[in-house]
């Protein structure tokens, strides 16, 4: 095994272990959510997954954009099979060691190159519409400049992986043409035979083209492994998480609100004598705060709430639609999961301090975000039905002004009226019982 092999197999091992370290932590952070079971409709689930997360449905509504990340999508699947061949490469030395295939192999090479160059371009396209175009959602208050750096990090990363990936299969035909030794005659280069026509590679010398070729190799297989340690510090973790995220997301009607278990035991015990109380909850361990009315904290939202907020492609489809945000309300339904995600990755690095033992940093949720935010919603749920990847914002709202209500005493004043009616009467309205059915008369 030669010295460039044992480089890369270490390369490779470093990248997988910090990658599975880093996962193992989006996943205890996630579990530090509420327990809520979602296995119902299995069929239903897997059917949506397939249709919104593999099929892109949701995307192409905005068509433009949709057909844009299609293409950056399929480049970035499908090119992932040619890392096979490279990693295959990199340990054992060979060299395109695929290319058995024959035919076969050319096809793929070929589409490859094409789906490489429309990724390109797409990527340059997506980039102006962000920081030349300005498109509006882009800029809200909530994308500051580390939002607007990742996603400038992430598009211009591609470009110089595609970019790497033609360069290298340029020199690769050229010295494949050359009958140089080693380089195999293998696949079929559309794209980058253009390419190394351009650069008038054909009239460079063999070591200068084993060079590019060399160079671009390391490139790309290290930029792709760095990509994917760079993916669970990125707004790009839902590459891996959009599947789940969707195939664990709301079937039923979106303005179903969820009832409070304890609430609920609590009234069924009051109307029947025979229902015993619930229990109180468990003391938590380790330090964490005690489980409250609505969430207050991370800790009492559910799960899927934080993986929700883990999944979040920052693309602002949410709030371009919201009513709310539209008439001028403080109200962003991506900020809030932004925030939820920020106020998570805070958790976490005081579970990390303290090796996985909570000590209060006397901050939460509401550090965050504003009651104004919270109370402007409608739960039209108009930010749920535009998500590409099914988060439901409206269910952290929710808890959020259930806490606000039930534990702070803390509604918007014009419910205090009706909470008070409902209280004396029974009803919205300020009308004693006997009144009740009055509207039937008329």
């Amino acid at each position: 095994m030669n010295i460039g092999a044992v480089i890369f197999i270490l390369v490779l091992a470093a990248a997988v272990w910090w990658f599975t370290r880093n996962v193992r932590r989006i996943r205890r952070n996630i579990l530090l959510g509420r327990e809520e079971v979602i296995n119902d409709r299995k069929a239903e689930r897997w059917a949506t997954m397939a249709r919104v997360a593999l099929g892109q449905s949701k995307m192409v509504v905005r068509p433009v954009a949709g057909i844009l990340h299609i293409l950056v999508y399929a480049g970035f699947v499908i090119i992932n099979i040619e890392v096979l061949e490279i990693i295959i490469d990199g340990i054992f030395g060979t060299h395109r060691v695929f290319s058995f295939l024959g035919g076969f192999y050319s096809f793929l090479i070929g589409s490859f190159e094409v789906l490489a160059i429309l990724t390109w371009l797409a990527c340059a396209i997506f980039l102006i519409r962000r920081f030349i175009l300005r498109i509006p959602r882009f800029w809200s208050r909530e994308m500051t400049e580390w939002p607007r750096t990742d996603a400038g990090l992430i598009l211009t990363f591609e470009i110089l992986l595609m970019s790497a990936f033609l360069l290298m299969n340029a020199a690769d035909h050229t010295l494949q043409g050359m009958g140089a030794e080693h380089y195999v005659k293998a696949g079929a280069f559309p794209v980058s035979a253009v390419l190394a026509s351009w650069l008038g590679m054909a009239g460079m010398e063999p070591s200068t083209l084993i060079g590019i070729e060399r160079f671009c190799w390391w490139f790309h297989i290290v930029g792709i492994l760095g990509f994917l340690n760079y993916l669970p510090y990125s707004k790009h973790f839902h590459i891996l998480l959009a599947f789940p995220n969707v195939w664990y997301s709301k079937l039923r009607p979106k303005t179903q609100m969820d009832h409070m278990p304890r609430i609920t035991a609590e009234v069924q015990s009051m109307m029947d004598p025979s229902i015993p109380p619930p229990a109180p909850p468990a003391e938590p361990a380790n330090g964490f705060p005690p489980e409250h009315f609505g969430a207050k904290d991370v800790f009492d939202l559910s799960w899927k709430s934080l993986m929700d907020a883990y999944t979040c492609t920052e693309c602002g489809r949410c709030t371009s639609v919201c009513p709310a945000n539209i008439t001028g309300k403080l109200l962003s339904p991506r900020k809030i999961v932004m925030d939820t995600r920020d106020r998570l990755e805070e958790v976490g690095k005081v579970l990390d301090k303290n090796n996985g033992k909570w000590v209060d940093d006397g901050k939460d949720l509401f550090s965050r975000i504003t009651d104004e935010e919270l109370w402007a919603c409608t739960t039209c749920n108009a930010c749920t039905q535009a998500c590409p990847v099914n988060i439901d914002p409206v269910h952290i709202i929710l808890d959020l002004r259930r806490y606000l209500v039930m534990e702070e005493s803390k509604p918007r004043q014009e419910l205090n009226a009706m909470f008070t009616t409902i209280e004396n009467n029974g009803a919205a309205w300020a009308y004693g019982p006997d009144k009740r059915m009055d509207w039937v008369k008329e």
